[in-house]
């Protein structure tokens, strides 16, 4: 894909945030990250041991990993997405918060 045919948010990637995707890949296989704006990143991770489990739960799931990244790549993750495979299409919300991370609303920064 050129970059020109990318999605808005592959668009958004930098070094940082490609790094945090690969640390988070290195427990859960789909993950994507991009950097939405100076003060924020957004983080998608999608695995079916998120079934039947709370955001608190998945996100106690995910956190060891976080911790290992630098402190300020870790006060920029505002918005970390947990999500099962089939979840867009069973829930609303989570359809509503997948499709602004597919295509994020524009920052005010």
């Amino acid at each position: 894909m050129t970059q020109t045919t990318k999605a808005r948010w592959e668009r958004m990637q930098t070094d940082e945030t490609r790094k945090v995707a690969d640390l988070l890949r290195t427990k859960f296989p789909k993950v994507d990250a991009y950097r939405y704006n100076s003060a924020s990143i957004r983080v998608r991770v999608i695995d079916p041991r998120f079934e039947g489990k709370s955001t608190a739960q998945r996100d106690r799931m995910v956190e060891p990993l976080l911790k290992q990244l630098p402190p300020d790549t870790q006060r920029d993750i505002i918005n970390l997405l947990t999500l099962t495979p089939d979840e867009p299409s069973k829930s609303l919300k989570a359809q509503f918060a997948n499709s602004e991370f597919e295509d994020p609303s524009p920052s005010l920064l």
